[in-house]
Parts: C-alpha cells; sequence; structure tokens
C-alpha cells in the first residue's frame, strides 16, 4: 500500500501583508501530481490545514476543491487531522458529507467515526475515540490509524478523565496510545499514528519551533512529547507542526515530520519543502521517501554592505522574498532604499545592521544609558550620526522643542 504524507497547509496564510494563496494553489496541485503520478492509495494530512481558526472564504474553498481532487472523487481516501492553528469545530464540519467521498475529518478527542461500507468501496470497519480502522477495496488488510490532532490542556483533560488530573498528562497520553494498540493493532494490518504535537527523541536537543508556528501545547510540564510514547506496533507515524522535513526517530518507529508545503516564516529560508511517500505491508517494516515539492516561491535571508553587490543579486534571484540586512555606518538613505526596493517585489523586510563604531572610539548606546534625561540622549545620538556635537543653538532648539511637548 502507498501513502503520501503531508502536514502544515497553513492555507490562507500571509507574509506579513503578501497573500500566499495562488502560490498554495501550484504546490497543491503538485502534490495532487505526485499523489497521482506515484499512484498513492491513502493521504494522511497531519494538522494545520488553515492559518486561523476563522479561515477565508477563499482557503475553505481552496481545501475542499483540493481534497476533491486529491481523493479521486472517493476513490482515494483521506485523513485529515486538525492542528493547533485550526478551529476543532471548523475543521469537523464537513465530514459526515466529506465521509462519502472517503475524506474523513478528526479534531476532537471525544469524536467517534461512523462504522459502516461507504458508496466508493471502503469500510470503517471499528472506530473508537482517538482511533480508526479502514478497509480499502484494492487490499485484504486494513490500515489502523490512531488519530492525536492538537488539544489544548483542558480538552485533553477531558479526553482522558477527572480522575487523572494529577498526573502528567504525557505519561496518560502513552499509556492512552498504548491501550489501542495493543487493542486493536496486530501485525495483520497496518499500523499507523498521525499526530499534530512536538515530539522529540528523549535526551536530544529538540528542533526550535518555527517562527510563525504558535508554541505547542506544554503537556504535563514539558515542551513536547517524546517519540518513546508511540507504541512499538506502529508502523509508521505521520506528525506535523514543524515545518522542516525531519524524522525525529527512525527505530523502532519513524517518527516523521513531511515539512510544510512553502516555507512561512524567515526561519525556514534556505528549506526544501517535501511530501513523504510511504509503502507499507502488514507485519513489515516500512519503506518511506521524502519528495520535493518545487512550486512557490522560496523565502531568502541576505545580508550585504554595498548597494550594487545587493542589486546584482536581487537582479540574479527574482522569484523569491527576502529579508534584506543591509550593512551601513548610519540609517539607510532615502535613495538606497528607493534603489533596492525598485531593484525587487519581494522585499518583505529591509533592515539596517549599523555598524560598530567602537574602534573609533565614539560612544555607544548601552541599555543604562536610556536612564539618561532627553538632551543628554540626543547629544550622544547627534554624535553618532554627525560624528560631532551639537551647537549651543541646536541644543537650545532641541530643549524648547521637548518642553512644548511635555508642558509639566
Amino acid at each position: 500500500m502507498k501513502l503520501l504524507h503531508t502536514a502544515d497547509w497553513h492555507l490562507g496564510k500571509r507574509l506579513q501583508d503578501v497573500s500566499r494563496l495562488e502560490e498554495q494553489k501550484l504546490v497543491l496541485e503538485e502534490i495532487i501530481d505526485l499523489a497521482d503520478r506515484h499512484e498513492v492509495d491513502m493521504v494522511l494530512l497531519a494538522g494545520d490545514v488553515f492559518d486561523t481558526f476563522n479561515p477565508s472564504h477563499e482557503a475553505v474553498e481552496l481545501l475542499y476543491k483540493t481534497l476533491r481532487r486529491l481523493s479521486k472523487n472517493g476513490d482515494r481516501p483521506i485523513v485529515v487531522i486538525s492542528g493547533n492553528h485550526d478551529s476543532t469545530q471548523f475543521i469537523e464540519a464537513p465530514d459526515p458529507l466529506a465521509r462519502e467521498l472517503g475524506i474523513f475529518f478528526y479534531s476532537r478527542y471525544d469524536t467517534v467515526i461512523p462504522t459502516g461500507k461507504l458508496e466508493n468501496g471502503s469500510e470503517v470497519l471499528f472506530s473508537d475515540t482517538g482511533f480508526v480502522s479502514l478497509k480499502l477495496p484494492r487490499f485484504d488488510f486494513p490500515v489502523r490509524i490512531i488519530l492525536a490532532p492538537y488539544a489544548n490542556e483542558l480538552l485533553l483533560r477531558t479526553y482522558l478523565g477527572e480522575a487523572d488530573r494529577e498526573a502528567e498528562l504525557r505519561k496518560v497520553l502513552a499509556e492512552r496510545w498504548q491501550e489501542i494498540a495493543d487493542r486493536y493493532c496486530d501485525e495483520q494490518g497496518v499500523n499507523l499514528f498521525l499526530g499534530h504535537f512536538f515530539f522529540f527523541k528523549e535526551g536530544e536537543k529538540p528542533e526550535p519551533e518555527p517562527e510563525s508556528e504558535r508554541p505547542i501545547l506544554h503537556v504535563g510540564g514539558a515542551q513536547a512529547l517524546y517519540t518513546a510514547h508511540i507504541p512499538a506496533q506502529i508502523q509508521y507515524a505521520a506528525l506535523g507542526h514543524l515545518h522542516r522535513y525531519h524524522a525525529c526517530s527512525t527505530a523502532p518507529v519513524p517518527a516523521v515530520y513531511a515539512s510544510s508545503p512553502l516555507a512561512y516564516s524567515f526561519s525556514e529560508a534556505g528549506q526544501q519543502k517535501q511530501v513523504v511517500l510511504i509503502e507499507a505491508a502488514p507485519g513489515k517494516p516500512v519503506h518511506y521517501e521524502p519528495l520535493p515539492l518545487y512550486q512557490g516561491r522560496t523565502l531568502e535571508r541576505k545580508t550585504f554592505d554595498n548597494l550594487p553587490a545587493a542589486l546584482e543579486w536581487l537582479e540574479t534571484h527574482p522569484d523569491c522574498f527576502v529579508e534584506l540586512t543591509y550593512e551601513t555606518s548610519h540609517s539607510i538613505d532615502a535613495a538606497t532604499r528607493r534603489s533596492l526596493m525598485n531593484a525587487h517585489d519581494g522585499i518583505i523586510n529591509l533592515i539596517p545592521l549599523i555598524q560598530s563604531r567602537e574602534r573609533a572610539g565614539e560612544q555607544q548606546l548601552q541599555v543604562q544609558d536610556l536612564e539618561r534625561d532627553m538632551s543628554s540622549l540626543f547629544r550622544m545620538y547627534y554624535q553618532s550620526e554627525k560624528g560631532q556635537p551639537p551647537n549651543q543653538e541646536l541644543l537650545g532648539i532641541f530643549n524648547e522643542v521637548i518642553s512644548q511637548a511635555d508642558p509639566s
């Protein structure tokens, strides 16, 4: 069986004031093409479908159109969970209708997916809170999926029971997942985990969360779950939340972040975005490989200390968004700023980096200097910008201005 793992679409997300919707359309088209080209049997979407709890009409329309095509009008099942950017109610709202196309939305731990055969021939053999077992018509074995959408601490405690309120949620979640695996996940089917949490391998340094991400739930007083909490019966854990492709564990259970389809913050500059193709059979280790995505504008962080070099680079890299840091001894003058902005339509941030003058013996502003009076600060600023102190006439004008601004 071939499965495609993707995550963190963040439909409707903007890069500051710039819409990414057209890029999202292109990259989702690319994902559909990859699923068709590799003859994928099932798709796993591991949360953060939308970027906000209340997505725009355009983002919702793009999701529905994409999933209909990705499901091949019902021939290819898709399982979707919610992430920390998604509204649980919004994600599950279309489920009764979508289920007829073999698209299963899951966002609440108290939800039980109805059993029965669908028009496309797929069948929900069994379900429980946080679990579903599916049978596809082309295969003589089921696919079992432990479903772990993002949930805040209140919702998790409701799901896990008040009796456990003093226990570490991390430990209780692990026990619940192990209970499901022991009950339903034998070697007669393919056993998967679909989750939107911050996982890392115990004892290793965790991956940093993207700048654009809201910090994930602090479970049991810790910022992450350990990959050892995924039951050993699981053959592949399809994860969402971190935006870079990487396997945070390879054994005994491959636990893999597929990456977001586009770079959504400049902390992701230079990352190759991916989806993951999985080949799975009962009782055997899975084979998985990342498939690169090429659509959409890349994000670049660049630093220059002279205008010609900056303009040359911008001219040769027209199809990206740029966070450009410009080293200068003063603030960026209007002519330089205008030249840079006119040279490229993708400059999102233009950051001046004022070169240090300590070697020249000039005054540098320190935190403690902020306690000084306004006149002293003005004299320091003027000395820094002009290389000489202000004359008495200019100081008099400055003092007159601030006295008018502050009648006291």
